[in-house]
């Protein structure tokens, strides 16, 4: 590929993913208009972040390996024009139900554009310094996205209601499919056609119906048959797929991947560290919103420290690591999460946004540095060229995994109760000592790697 052509990709497959993390933090500032208009209940706010996620973290991992078996520009091409369609029918929702739809249907194709659009940036270098330049570069758009997601999604819901927030993603989808097919080159499939679709299916029966169980416990009841069925059929189907991806000749997630040291860290240290802020900003959008009255903008503005901070980590974290190494840089973030969490507990309190906005600070430089970026790069140097999307995969299921529990335990620790988020420090603590327990598994687990002088 030259050189022209391999930066107009590079630049695409970020364009890709903004639209993906533009979704992921544009939407919960919506969510009180979505309820006072569609009527939406009691449980809606939360499925409506995460049927989203769900969808997303389910099927990454068939996603990757489609990549890698079919010919990434094919699949990668699929998710964004899926994804925009999924976002118009989200659009023109009439209720309730038909938007969770729609939003399970863009967190299907988003799982399509994540582990492909970070393959196809790997890719577009040829040495490790050009690779950890397209990653970073990946990373740091994929913050800018969420650092704009509250402001925007704030102003266009005062101004222009809603669903604009849906109908924002047309013109970015469009740009970026037809780019797509005319900069990233068509590529023979690495590996067999075969799809783990037993394991898929496992996966998702597993993963949907502890979700459920979860987020709808608290409303049915602990002991309710329902909640119990599916949280036993959830765990069973788990273990199910774990059994049969050791024996199945072409499995989604081969147990190879997870062996190597760097892989198996990453997938828990992004299931650690990004169950807190999926969960902080779910509760802090309904205390802001629903608990003080906030609008949609100024809960965007307060969420500006957060998001910002998160977009400049990302931006410099590639350069961090070279610095610091891989090891310490992400035992560091993991450790501005843990402050950082603890420091929101203030908000409980009922501190104003001087008492509470540094720790929205150090929650967004610790995620890059610690799940983020340094992981992919920490993984991605480890990995098989030809497993690349489906360590991708893996990783990212992990991630979104972990804002799937932190979304719904933030329900069952801190419920809502008239209006009231209760027990906010609960949830803040826990995810804090999650990532704790993240940074020590860091410190343990990753052999120090001498990333200043690889990476140059």
């Amino acid at each position: 590929m030259s050189t022209v052509r391999s930066r107009s990709a590079l630049v695409l497959v970020c364009v890709a993913a903004f639209l993906v993390y533009l979704d992921t933090s544009i939407t919960p500032v919506a969510v009180p208009a979505i309820d006072a208009e569609l009527a939406a209940g009691a449980t809606a706010a939360q499925w409506l972040l995460d049927a989203y996620v769900l969808a997303f973290a389910c099927l990454l991992l068939t996603a990757g390996a489609l990549g890698d078996r079919f010919g990434r520009r094919s699949v990668l091409v699929a998710g964004v024009a899926g994804f925009t369609l999924a976002s118009v029918a989200c659009a023109l929702a009439p209720d309730a139900g038909t938007l969770i739809a729609g939003r399970a249907a863009q967190g299907v194709f988003a799982a399509a554009v994540v582990p492909l659009s970070l393959a196809v940036a790997a890719g577009s270098a040829p040495d490790a310094a050009g690779r950890a330049r397209a990653i970073g570069m990946w990373g740091g758009t994929c913050g800018v996205a969420l650092a704009l997601g509250p402001l925007l999604g704030g102003l266009l819901v005062e101004t222009l209601g809603w669903r604009s927030i849906f109908w924002v993603n047309l013109p970015i989808g469009v740009l970026a499919c037809v780019g797509l097919l005319r900069s990233v080159p068509a590529q023979a499939p690495a590996t067999g056609g075969r799809v783990d679709a037993v394991g898929q299916v496992l996966f998702l029966v597993g993963g949907a119906g502890l979700t459920f169980a979860l987020i709808e416990g608290p409303s049915l009841g602990w002991g309710s048959g329902v909640v119990l069925g599916l949280l036993a059929g959830g765990v069973v189907a788990w273990a199910l797929f774990a059994g049969w991806e050791s024996r199945t000749a072409a499995p989604m997630l081969p147990p190879r991947l997870l062996v190597i040291p760097e892989v198996g860290l990453a997938c828990a240290v992004n299931f650690l560290g990004l169950f807190g802020l999926y969960a902080a900003i779910y509760l802090v959008t309904v205390h802001l919103q629903t608990g003080l009255g906030f609008s949609p903008l100024e809960t965007g503005v307060q969420f500006v420290a957060l998001f910002g901070a998160l977009g400049v980590a990302a931006v410099l974290a590639s350069r961090v690591v070279r610095q610091w190494g891989t090891r310490a840089t992400m035992v560091a973030g993991l450790g501005c999460i843990a402050v950082g969490m603890a420091g929101l507990t203030l908000l409980a309190g009922g501190v104003g946004y001087a008492g509470y906005g540094w720790a929205l600070v150090l929650l967004g430089v610790g995620v890059p540095l610690s799940s983020g970026v340094v992981a992919i790069q920490a993984m991605m140097g480890a990995v098989p060229a030809e497993l690349a999307a489906t360590a991708s995969g893996a990783m990212n299921t992990f991630r979104q995994f972990g804002a799937v529990f932190g979304v719904a335990l933030a329900g069952i620790l801190s419920p809502v109760r008239d209006g009231v988020v209760t027990m906010m420090h609960v949830t803040f603590l826990a995810a804090g000592g999650a990532a704790l327990a993240a940074a020590v598994l860091t410190a343990v687990v990753l052999r120090p790697v001498p990333d200043a002088a690889s990476t140059r």
